[in-house]
C-alpha cells in the first residue's frame, strides 16, 4: 500500500510539472541576477557634425542639425538626452575630422568644425554631473589631414610612413584640447572609423575632389599599421604623462571583421600593442547570411574572447550601430529604392552585441540627423532626433526604443544571464551590482504576434516591478525622408504601472513588435 501511495504521489508531481513546463501557450523565460557575465560600462551617444565636406568655408556641414536650431531648442534636445527623464548615457563619442590642421607643422584648429558637437558634449556633461551620474568621452579619428596621406588629398587611402608621428600628435592634440580646454572627461582615443574597409577605394587610393562617391571621411588601416600606431601613440602619451588617456584598436565595420580580418590576432601576438590597448572597439553593424556577400558581418565574440585570454580586464565597446534593422526595397518611378523600418528589432541588435559579441558598452550611430547635410544616399537614416532645414525638429521612434535599454543598463551594473524559449523573444538583464540602480531587465518581442511570456526571476532585489513599454514602428523611405507624426497609437516609453512578483515569477503578454523594461522595486 505504501509503495502504491508513493507511486501515486510521484505520478501527480510529474503531471503537475508537465502542466507547468508543457504549457504550449506560454514562453518560458528566465533572468538570473546571480549569474553575472561582465560589468556594464554604459550606453552612449554620438553627435556627428563634420563628416564629408572638403572645404568647410564653401561647404560647411553640421549633420547633427544644431546649426539651424535656436539655443532653446538645442537645450531641449540635450535635456531629452542627458536630463533626469532622458536617455542618461554614460558615454559620448566625439569624432575628429581631418580639417583640424592644414599643413604639416601648422597650428591646430580644434574649434571651427566642431562647434555644435562641443556645445552638445559640454552641456550634456553639466547635466550628467547635476544628476550625480558619471560620463566618459571617447574620441575617434575620422581621417587625418591630406598631408599625412600618400595621396596628399582628403580621403586619401594610405599613410605616408614618414608622417606616423604627425598622425599620433594629431589625435592626441584633439583629446588634450577636449580635456584641458573644454573640461571634458576624455578617456580613450580610437584610431580609425571603418578603416579596414579597403573596398571603398579605387586602385590608386584617390577620391579626387568630388563628393559624388557619397561616404564619410576614411583612411585605410591594416592590422600591422594598427599595432604600430597604437604603440607609437601610447609611447607619446607616457612621455607626456597623459595618464588619463588610453588607446583603442580603432573601429572596424563589425565584430566579424575584427575577428576574421586579422585585427584580433595581431593584437594577441603583439604584446606591446596589446599592452597599449585601453579597451577593444568596433562597430556592431549586423549583416546576416540572408544578405551574405562582402558586407557579411554577424555578431562575433571570437576576437574579444581571444584577447581576454591574455587580458581578462579588457572591456569591449560597440561604438556604432544602425538605428534601423529591417530594410526592404520598394519601387518609385521605375527605380528600386531602399526602405528602412525603425522598430523593436533595433533593441534586438543591442541584445546581439551584448550577448553574442559580449560587449561592455553600446553606442549607436548619430542620434540627431539633418538629412540634407549628408551626401546622398544616407545609408543609416534612422535616428532619435530628426532636424529639418526650416529649423523644426521632432523625436523619432528610435529615441523611445533606445530609452528602454539605456535607462535599464547604467554604468557599474552587471550584465546577467537570460534565456527565452522563443527566438522572437530576447531579454537583456542588468544586476544592480552594488550601484544605486535597481535590478532591471528588457524584454524584446520583435515578432509579428503577441506573445505570453512567463519570466522566472532568480535573485532579484525587490518584490515588485515598475514597467515601461515602447511599441510600433516608423518607416524611412528613399534614404532621407521619414513619415512625420506617425507615432500615434503606439506606446512611447509608456508607464504600465507596478506589477508584483509572485513566487519569483511574472507572467506578461508582450505585444507584437514591442520592448518592455522592468525595474525592481
Amino acid at each position: 500500500m505504501q509503495k502504491l501511495l508513493s507511486l501515486w504521489i510521484l505520478f501527480m508531481l510529474c503531471n503537475t510539472m508537465a502542466s507547468q513546463v508543457n504549457d504550449f501557450t506560454t514562453i518560458q523565460a528566465e533572468v538570473d541576477f546571480t549569474h553575472k557575465l561582465r560589468q556594464w560600462d554604459g550606453f552612449g551617444i554620438n553627435y556627428v557634425e563634420t563628416a564629408q565636406t572638403f572645404n568647410y568655408e564653401k561647404d560647411p556641414q553640421d549633420y547633427g542639425g544644431f546649426n539651424v536650431l535656436s539655443n532653446t531648442d538645442k537645450d531641449k534636445i540635450i535635456e531629452l538626452v542627458f536630463g533626469k527623464d532622458g536617455l542618461r548615457p554614460n558615454i559620448i563619442k566625439m569624432f575628429q575630422d581631418p580639417l583640424h590642421q592644414t599643413n604639416e607643422g601648422g597650428v591646430f584648429d580644434h574649434e571651427t568644425t566642431t562647434h555644435s558637437m562641443r556645445y552638445f558634449a559640454k552641456k550634456g556633461y553639466q547635466l550628467t554631473q547635476n544628476n550625480g551620474d558619471s560620463l566618459s568621452v571617447i574620441t575617434t579619428l575620422y581621417a587625418p589631414p591630406a598631408y599625412i596621406t600618400q595621396q596628399k588629398i582628403l580621403r586619401g587611402r594610405d599613410l605616408d610612413p614618414t608622417k606616423s608621428e604627425d598622425l599620433c600628435n594629431y589625435m592626441i592634440s584633439w583629446a588634450r584640447f577636449l580635456k584641458e580646454k573644454e573640461g571634458l572627461p576624455v578617456r580613450y582615443i580610437s584610431i580609425h572609423n571603418e578603416g579596414e574597409s579597403w573596398l571603398r577605394w579605387p586602385q590608386d587610393g584617390r577620391w579626387g575632389d568630388s563628393l559624388e562617391d557619397g561616404h564619410d571621411y576614411n583612411f585605410f588601416w591594416d592590422p600591422e599599421q594598427m599595432a604600430d600606431i597604437m604603440v607609437m601613440c601610447d609611447s607619446i602619451l607616457k612621455i607626456e604623462k597623459l595618464n588619463y588617456l588610453k588607446m583603442t584598436n580603432g573601429e572596424p565595420t563589425n565584430w566579424y571583421r575584427f575577428t576574421n580580418w586579422g585585427f584580433a590576432k595581431k593584437l594577441f601576438e603583439d604584446s606591446a600593442a596589446l599592452d597599449a590597448t585601453g579597451i577593444i572597439t568596433s562597430h556592431g553593424f549586423y549583416v546576416g547570411r540572408q544578405n551574405a556577400g562582402r558586407w557579411f558581418g554577424p555578431h562575433s565574440s571570437g576576437g574579444i574572447d581571444l584577447l581576454r585570454t591574455k587580458r581578462p580586464d579588457l572591456s569591449a565597446w560597440c561604438t556604432s550601430s544602425a538605428w534601423d534593422v529591417k530594410m526592404n526595397d520598394e519601387v518609385k518611378d521605375g527605380q528600386i529604392l531602399r526602405r528602412y523600418i525603425m522598430d523593436a528589432g533595433f533593441v534586438k541588435e543591442i541584445h546581439g552585441n551584448i550577448y553574442e559579441a559580449k560587449v561592455n558598452a553600446f553606442i549607436p550611430w548619430a542620434f540627431s540627423q539633418k538629412a540634407s547635410d549628408w551626401n546622398k544616399p544616407d545609408p543609416n537614416p534612422g535616428s532619435a532626433i530628426r532636424v529639418y532645414d526650416d529649423g523644426t525638429w521632432e523625436i523619432k521612434k528610435g529615441y523611445y526604443y533606445y530609452k528602454q535599454a539605456s535607462r535599464a543598463g547604467r554604468q557599474g551594473m552587471s550584465v546577467v544571464s537570460t534565456s527565452a524559449m522563443d527566438s522572437e523573444i530576447a531579454i537583456i538583464g542588468f544586476a544592480s551590482n552594488g550601484t544605486d540602480n535597481p535590478d532591471a531587465f528588457v524584454l524584446i518581442n520583435f515578432g509579428p504576434d503577441d506573445r505570453k511570456v512567463n519570466v522566472k526571476l532568480v535573485g532579484i532585489e525587490g518584490s515588485r516591478l515598475d514597467v515601461y513599454r515602447t511599441s510600433g514602428e516608423e518607416v524611412y523611405r528613399f534614404y532621407e525622408t521619414a513619415d512625420k507624426n506617425n507615432l500615434e497609437g503606439a506606446d512611447n516609453y509608456k508607464s504600465l504601472g507596478i506589477v508584483n512578483i509572485v513566487d519569483g515569477e511574472i507572467s506578461y503578454l508582450a505585444p507584437a513588435n514591442s520592448v518592455t523594461t522592468f525595474f525592481a522595486q
